[in-house]
């Protein structure tokens, strides 16, 4: 019991530190209050986290103070993120961190919740009444969280103003592609000036040349999911058919590697790579990467990839499979904080909670980080011990 409380104080207090980072964004005390009380029950092991339960961890009489925070009162969820993104950066910042985005579905019923339709949700696995959002994930050596994130807006609802201003949408909110969205999120992330080495994506985003060429542009180095019928430059044809690279390669160029461990252990793949689009700058290379399955190999993935001249294919491996981090940010930030446990409607009800509940994710990863480095500290030697020294050849 004792250790538990303890642990309680730790978040409590870490929780306060990083809504001390925000408090400046709300013009009054009630909801800049409610908000740490949304947090700390987002964290909290409720069952259910909507209004009333949450409203009831806060002490609160009734759900109105918590509606008020998501739905009424004036405050800038995006303002509040960068904050947010900011803590993300100074206790878990990584020069060698990978940009990782992808999309995830919440379930509704009816039709009156900003962006919801009947449309493919990966996370149903299947078409189901939902809504979509676009999310920005950063993964670094210290931890993985959630740092951007965007309500998709089916051009359904953005070719109905009146329905959009029913929902909050302002009329200057205009249809967006998945692909748009997530490259405003990366540009953001580059004028916030968030230290990353890579971008990557599954194909649903990196089948898009434009993107691709928007990121080599700016010499951002990605390695991208794309299909077997992308086309890609070659020595000896423009719109060559990535699938048609790899048949002939011989068995010494595959090389079976893990890209990091999954629900049943490590994910192990048999991988090569084929140079592309030779003539360029001599310190950059452009690849198309395969990735082919141990037990049924007909079943192959490919990635395009913009990467340093030197860049091995391990590393490369491990860039492509650093984006199951935003799985895992997925499961946890649901599991553990609420993501996909909200009851708004509106707009910008809807990017509120996602930041709080993101807010609250990010706190949980800096304590696990700082958790690990004490770990580390206590199982190695203390620095004051002398290294062994090399034998010598006498």
């Amino acid at each position: 019991m004792g250790g538990e409380l303890a642990e309680a104080r730790v978040w409590a207090g870490e929780l306060r530190a990083l809504h001390e980072r925000f408090v400046h964004r709300f013009a009054r005390s009630e909801p800049c209050e409610s908000a740490l009380a949304y947090m700390r029950g987002l964290i909290s092991p409720l069952e259910r986290k909507n209004g009333w339960t949450l409203a009831e961890e806060a002490g609160h009489a009734g759900p109105d103070r918590i509606h008020r925070l998501l739905n009424r009162i004036d405050w800038d969820a995006d303002e509040v993120l960068g904050d947010v993104r900011g803590y993300v950066v100074e206790h878990l910042g990584d020069p060698e961190a990978v940009l990782i985005v992808d999309d995830t579905g919440f379930l509704k019923k009816g039709v009156r919740s900003a962006g919801v339709q009947r449309q493919y949700s990966g996370t149903a696995g299947r078409t189901e009444n939902s809504q979509i959002g676009v999310f920005l994930a950063y993964a670094g050596r210290r931890g993985r969280t959630l740092i951007d994130r965007r309500l998709y807006l089916p051009a359904s609802w953005t070719d109905d103003r009146d329905r959009c201003r029913a929902a909050g949408i302002a009329d200057d909110v205009a249809f967006e592609t998945k692909v748009v969205t997530a490259k405003a999120m990366v540009r953001k992330a580059i004028a916030d000036k968030v230290p990353f080495r890579w971008v990557t994506a599954d194909a649903a985003y990196g089948f898009s040349k434009g993107w691709r060429s928007e990121l080599e542009r700016a010499d951002v180095f990605h390695v991208m999911a794309t299909t077997r019928h992308d086309t890609v430059v070659t020595r000896w044809a423009i719109d060559h058919p990535v699938h048609d690279l790899f048949p002939g390669l011989s068995r010494q160029k595959w090389k079976r590697r893990s890209c990091g461990n999954g629900a049943h252990g490590p994910r192990v793949y048999d991988w090569a790579r084929v140079e592309v689009r030779p003539w360029h700058r001599e310190d950059r290379r452009h690849w198309v990467i395969a990735r082919r399955s141990v037990s049924r190999p007909q079943e192959i993935s490919y990635y395009i990839a913009y990467c340093p001249a030197e860049t091995t294919l391990d590393e490369l491996i491990h860039v492509a499979g650093s984006r199951w981090a935003v799985e895992e940010c997925f499961q946890s930030a649901k599991q553990e904080c609420g993501l996909d446990d909200y009851q708004v409607r509106r707009y910008d009800g809807w990017h509120r909670h996602m930041t709080l509940a993101m807010a609250a994710h990010a706190c949980l990863t800096v304590l696990k980080a700082r958790s690990s480095d004490i770990g580390k500290a206590e199982t190695d030697p203390p620095s004051s011990y002398p290294s062994p020294s090399p034998k010598s050849d006498g």
